[in-house]
This record gives C-alpha cells, structure tokens and sequence, in this order.
C-alpha cells in the first residue's frame, strides 16, 4: 500500500518549493529517518528529480506503481529504470541502497550467532535468497552449540540431486571441523514447497553426514516471503551422530558425545 501520510509537492512543485518544514532533508534533521516516509527517503537517496517533477513526486508514484516498499524492492533494475523519470542512473541507486539494506539484515546482529530453530536460519537468508532470479544452495556450518561457524554458498544454478555433487556440501564442515550442516535452498518460482528432487538430495545427504559424523539437522527451502523446513515437513533426520540433534518440537540442540 502507498504511504499517504507524507507531504505531497502538488503539480509537480520541485521539493525547494515546498515549506521548509515539509521538506524531505530538513524533516530528516528534525525527525531523524524514522520520522520519514519511504517515499521521503528514496527521494533523498535520488537527490533531485526530473523536469517539472521533484524527486518526491517520482518516489510517491514509484512506490505506487509497485503497493509500496515490498514490491518496489522486488523489482529488478530493468524495470525500475522503465519507470517514468527514473532511468538507469536512479534505478542503480535505488537497487544498490535495496542491497545493502538486505546484507545488513542478513548480517545482524554481528558476531557469532546460534540457530535454535528453523525460523532463525530463514529470517536471516530469505531476505539474501528469497528474490533471487536463478537457485542457489547454501550450507550452514554449525559448532557442537549450535553457533554458526560460516555460511558458504556451494552451488549456483540448477540445484538438481544428478548435478550435486554431495561431498562438496560437506567439504567445508570436514575442513572446519563442523559437528552440523543445514541446507538452504531457494525457489525462484516463489514456492517453497519442497518437490522430489529436494527430497531426493535431502537422502543423500543425509547418507553422507553420517558416513562422515557430521549431522545434517535441516533442509530449507526458500521462497519469496516464506520457507519450508523439511524436518518440519515430516522428513526424518534420525540416526545423527550423537553431537547434535533436534527435538520434536521444531528446535535444534546440542547434546554431549558419547563414548
């Protein structure tokens, strides 16, 4: 949806025309970027606008034209540069500035971090993986608490099981000493169900960890705005090693190796 509580420059006024009050960088003094609509923040990204039109007047229609922030984010910069006014050089700005806020997400909270569950790993890669135009295959490594030791991209392209090669997403956790792995996985069409060919590379590595001792605790699979885990799904993840395992209820634990 558009943001209507921001202040509107009427037919096509450029922003110096405005009250001083009401103008995008003097409100950003005064309020902080909190205090700002997005439309008021993509036009202080932009700078100026075109002939006749301020910058305000471009981000309000662009935001518009795609229900707000979450779609305009979406957008490659082909079609953002097909915007009226915008053009390659905004369009560059704009898809830049969408990219770092996704790398800082995804970054965040710096340092070490753990994964007790699903959800944790998700909220961190779907925003990286969950509108990207082709697959890719990640691998979590994970210490014997769970903390995340790296998370390492292995595969770009066709994720089919007849083109992995599985020891690759286990030659990482071998190198690092790893006790677990979690895939990750995304779907370009924007559907996270899972389909045979996930199952399918789910077995074999499964087959593989425990050939290696290093628990595979999850596969994930990444859509536009939603994941699907598999363990969640009824795979069964039983007979891991005894470093790691996960508990019914949809959480990762550690548990203490025996012998």
């Amino acid at each position: 949806m558009v943001d209507r509580s921001m202040p509107r420059p009427g037919n096509g006024h450029a922003i110096r025309e405005l009250p001083v009050a009401e103008r995008p960088r003097e409100r950003l003094a005064l309020r902080g970027p909190g205090g700002l609509t997005a439309a008021e923040l993509i036009a202080l990204l932009w700078g100026s606008g075109t002939r006749g039109r301020s910058a305000l007047d471009l981000a309000t229609t662009a935001l518009a034209g795609h229900d707000g922030l979450t779609g305009l984010a979406a957008a490659s910069e082909l079609e953002l540069a097909g915007l009226d006014g915008i053009g390659p050089a905004r369009a560059a700005q704009l898809v830049a500035a969408f990219e770092l806020g996704r790398r800082l997400m995804a970054d965040w909270p710096a340092g070490r971090w753990s994964v007790r569950g699903p959800h944790d790993v998700a909220d961190r890669l779907i925003l990286q993986m969950g509108r990207l135009e082709r697959e890719e295959l990640r691998v979590v490594l994970l210490d014997t608490k769970n903390h995340v030791l790296r998370i390492q991209t292995v595969y770009q392209g066709n994720v089919s099981s007849s083109l992995v090669r599985v020891g690759e997403l286990f030659r990482d956790a071998v190198r690092l000493n790893a006790a677990g792995v979690i895939l990750v996985h995304n779907h370009p069409s924007g559907d996270p169900t899972p389909s045979p060919d996930d199952l399918h590379l789910t077995a074999e590595a499964l087959a593989a960890g425990r050939l290696l001792d290093i628990a595979l605790l999850d596969h994930l699979v990444i859509g536009h705005d939603a994941y699907a885990s598999l363990r969640d799904r009824g795979v069964s993840f039983d007979r891991q090693p005894p470093v790691a395992s996960i508990r019914s209820s949809g959480t990762y634990s550690t548990v203490k190796a025996t012998g």
